[in-house]
């Protein structure tokens, strides 16, 4: 069963039955009445029945309060099992989401791998709603368990658009509204979806229905080896707990040893990030972000680098050109894909030094068959790769025989 505990609040949920923990055992407290009233008839003793169901009522509200209580548990660093995430954590057979959607103040705890857990042991039908959850599914072969997707057009990995194109993974609509008829009718063992708040009538429409729901707060990381370690998330839920970990380890690895590879760059080009959204704004990473991590573990000058704040900073146009207009490096332009399309947006693109000497560089153009980009899929879990492709644009001489995985100069 899916249970929902709350880390600043007192209000309770009482279920239709009752968790006695002696053995693992659940007793039913309408087979605990039946049983009682019957003794009553026989021993004239409703005063007593009375009592006693007020007491295992007690009790049930007590066994509340004690497991909200365990919820916000905090692990001794010699056993922690979650490194860099800050949104979730795993405690033997618990997972607790502690940030399911921005500014949460509720958790969300699922216990797992045992008799009378709220997830199966065995997990054979599962739904996801991200492209970035693909990636984990993969690296652990489990894509096979992959039975719907909201949006199957924007996945981009050959492996998985294969099983589209053969009719195991069923098309499920939008993220936020999915055919919840699709879906109850491929009746999955778990749906692992997000939320920009608390859950939408659909997911409380597929909860109802006894599927349980996990909202992944990955998109909510602040760090890039943060968003990689939800990898160890699916490991817990697909019994594949080791892997995930090993997993990690290696992307870890890999990035660690990138830092140390860009800190031996005997220059630091400055660059810049982000592009004009809405009118003459510009979004541009700020300085506690993790988009700022990967630039200062690529060893390069961000312009923005002691700015405040771990999101985007919305910026005048005149601002952003009046600081980065000699840029050595300009990586992500927002949405677009082409100079051209720069200039037809704003002529003043043209000033900027990296535009002058192509050196600007984007991810959107490197896309599956059907559209969905590369870098949005597996960048999150892939921050090794991340780092490495803004160190080969940067620093050329220290990858020399690296291929770029995400990004491409833009023409």
């Amino acid at each position: 069963m899916y249970k929902k505990n709350y880390e600043s609040t007192t209000k309770l949920t009482i279920y239709n039955f009752i968790k006695v923990e002696n053995d693992n055992e659940v007793v039913d407290i309408s087979t605990i009445i039946k049983y009682f009233r019957k003794l009553a008839k026989k021993t004239n003793m409703l005063n007593k029945l009375v009592k006693i169901v007020f007491f295992f009522t007690l009790l049930s509200i007590t066994s509340c309060k004690k497991e909200q209580k365990e919820s916000t548990f905090s692990i001794d660093k010699k056993t922690k099992k979650i490194e860099y995430a800050d949104g979730f954590d795993i405690d033997e057979n618990k997972i607790i989401i502690k940030s399911p959607y921005p500014k949460a103040e509720e958790t969300f705890t699922y216990s797992f791998g045992k008799k009378n857990s709220d997830l199966k042991n065995n997990i054979s039908k599962l739904v996801v709603t991200s492209t970035t959850h693909i990636p984990a599914l993969e690296l652990l072969n489990k894509e096979h368990l992959l039975v719907g997707f909201p949006h199957t057009k924007y996945i981009s990995s050959e492996k998985t658009r294969a099983r589209i194109d053969s009719g195991f993974i069923k098309e499920l609509g939008k993220e936020h509204s999915l055919n919840t008829e699709i879906l109850l009718d491929l009746n999955p063992d778990l749906v692992v979806s997000f939320s920009m708040g608390k859950m939408n009538k659909t997911l409380t429409t597929i909860q109802q229905a006894g599927i349980p729901i996990i909202l992944n707060g990955d998109w909510l990381e602040e760090t890039p080896l943060g968003r990689a370690e939800w990898i160890k998330l699916f490991g817990a839920i697909l019994n594949e707990q080791q892997k995930a970990d090993s997993i990690f380890n290696s992307i870890k690895k890999n990035y660690e040893e990138a830092v140390k590879i860009a800190q031996k760059a005997t220059t630091k080009p400055t660059i810049l990030s982000g592009a004009i959204m809405s009118k003459d704004i510009w979004n541009l990473p700020a300085g506690e972000s993790f988009v700022a991590q990967y630039l200062k573990d690529a060893n390069l000058d961000y312009l923005w680098k002691n700015s405040k704040g771990k999101g985007s900073l919305s910026l005048s146009f005149e601002s952003v050109l009046d600081k980065g207009k000699d840029a050595d490096f300009w990586i992500s332009p927002g949405y677009f894909s082409s100079k051209k399309q720069l200039l037809e947006s704003n002529k003043h693109y043209a000033e900027f030094k990296a535009f002058k000497n192509d050196n600007i560089y984007t991810p959107n153009l490197k896309k599956g068959k059907t559209g969905g980009v590369l870098y949005f899929e597996l960048a999150p879990t892939r921050p090794d790769l991340v780092l490495k492709d803004i160190i080969k644009i940067t620093h050329p001489e220290l990858l020399p025989n690296y291929k770029l995985t995400f990004f491409e100069k833009m023409k």
